[in-house]
Formats: C-alpha cells, structure tokens, sequence
C-alpha cells in the first residue's frame, strides 16, 4: 500500500513539474544562439613586404582597402589621409553593431579617453577615424558590442597595393635603380587566392626601352590569361605550364593582378598579388 502511494506522489509531483517548465531546465538550452554570437572565426590575413610608413608616401587622401581578422567586423569602404608624416583612415563599417574601438586588446581598454566613438556619415553609415602607423603590418584593435556589451580583438591591414602609383615617394622602378635594356631575373612571391598556386621564382625579367616585364610561370596548365592595370594577357605558349609577359611598374610593393583558371567546372577569374624584390635582381 505504501508503495502505491509512493507511486502516485512520484506520477503528481512529475506532473507538477511538467506544466511548471521545469523540465526545460539543462545547460544546453540555456545557452546563446550562435546567431547573437558577435564573433566569427578568424581569418589569416595576408601580409608580405616591408611596412609601408607616412614618410614613404605623398602627402594626400587616398581610397584604401582594408582586410580584417573577422567578417563581423566588416570595413566597406576607407579614406586614408597622408599629412605631415602621420596617417588616419576613416573606416566606413558595413553594420551599426560597435559603439567604440580601442587601439590594443580589449583587456588593455582600461582608460576610457582612448576609446574611439562612431560617428555617422552623410548616409547613415557607422565611421571610425582610426590612426594608422604603417601599412602592410597587422594593426591590433577592439571593438566594442552594443549588443552584448563586451570588447572584441581584431586585427586589420591597411593594404598598400590598393595605392596608386603616385602615391608613393621612392618608388622602385627600372629608371632608379639604373636597370639597362636586358635579362636579368628576380625573386617573385605570389600571395592571394587559395594559398594553393604556385609560380616560378626567380622569374625571368625583361627591360626593353626602360620597360620592365616579368616572365610569369604558373605551377598548371590551367591559366588561359591574365589581366594587369586593366589590360589583358594572353598566355606565351600552348602547351606545357601556363606562362605569361606581363609589365612591372614598381618592385618592392605588392601588385594586384588577376589570373583566369579553367580547372573549375566553369572558368574564374581569381585575385593574386605579386611582389618583386629588387634586391634580389641578377643579370
């Protein structure tokens, strides 16, 4: 009989229970969505050369582009000023999500004088003014979620081959360097894409009437043209790896081009840089 009744006392307070929403109590319902997670995983983030400094470049206002760590914390557009040997970006942020930067990691943001506020551009947008101490070098910041009211570590790369040419104030050309009509080779690194491509290094280097072309050689066959300053190459031969003659105006800085690949279903057009290092020139 007291079993029976223990029974019964077992089946009321489990259905007390029940309709009290006890039984949602565990640790895995508990927790954040990954949707209100204000991180993501972090990105490599491309860097080769050296840095590029203030007094490396013409006093000016530039378009830049900038990589981040996170694709939470996304730059749509950035205007980099160059005066008196220091630099400042102004960051235009693709969401509204982050009330301040702080130049270092977040568990340095002690001294609230050094937080950098938004402000809202003409179109609404989020902005930061940032300093930026070169190019081309990882820059530790940390934003600060409205939402979940924390600092978050990034890092960002002001990227220098997104310059223009006469923007820079030594540029390392042919002429500077007293480069004669010849052959000569050169060390050539190739960043971008997958990290997978691979390219000839040193490269054949061509100077013809103080015009410099570089001899690129691609690890496949699978290249069908390359574009650079918006003209078009075709490849030098039909058979074997594919091999171009594209133009060099500068060394020592990284160049955007663009290699199209047949060894998808369908053809690519896929981001590279390349980076000649004039030190390494041999005739």
């Amino acid at each position: 009989m007291k079993i029976l009744k223990l029974k019964i006392f077992s089946v009321i307070l489990t259905s007390l229970l029940i309709f009290s929403g006890c039984e949602n109590i565990n640790p895995q319902s508990s927790e954040i969505s990954d949707s209100e997670i204000q991180t993501a995983p972090t990105q490599t983030l491309e860097i080769s050369g050296s840095p590029i400094y203030a007094s490396d470049l013409n006093d000016g206002k530039y378009t830049i582009a900038v990589d981040s760590s996170s694709s939470m914390f996304n730059i749509t557009d950035c205007e980099l000023t160059v005066s008196d040997e220091n630099m400042t970006a102004v960051m235009t942020m693709g969401g509204k999500g982050y009330l301040y930067l702080f130049m270092g990691r977040g568990e340095n943001a002690s001294d609230e004088s050094q937080y950098i506020p938004f402000k809202e551009d003409k179109n609404g947008n989020h902005t930061f003014t940032v300093p930026v101490e070169s190019l081309d070098t990882g820059i530790e910041c940390s934003a600060f979620s409205k939402k979940k009211e924390q600092w978050y570590d990034r890092t960002i790369v002001f990227r220098s081959d997104s310059l223009p040419a006469d923007a820079f104030k030594n540029l390392n050309t042919a002429q500077n360097l007293n480069l004669a009509d010849g052959e000569y080779t050169i060390d050539v690194t190739l960043g971008g894409g997958s990290g997978k491509a691979k390219i000839d290094s040193p490269a054949r280097l061509i100077v013809e009437n103080g015009q410099v072309y570089a001899e690129i050689v691609w690890g496949s066959s699978n290249y069908d043209y390359m574009i650079v300053d918006n003209q078009k190459f075709l490849p030098l031969n039909t058979e074997g790896n594919s091999s171009f003659k594209i133009p060099v105006k500068a060394f020592d800085r990284r160049i955007n081009v663009l290699a199209d690949t047949t060894a998808m279903s369908t053809p690519h057009e896929i981001e590279y840089t390349l980076y000649f290092d004039s030190e390494s020139i041999k005739s």
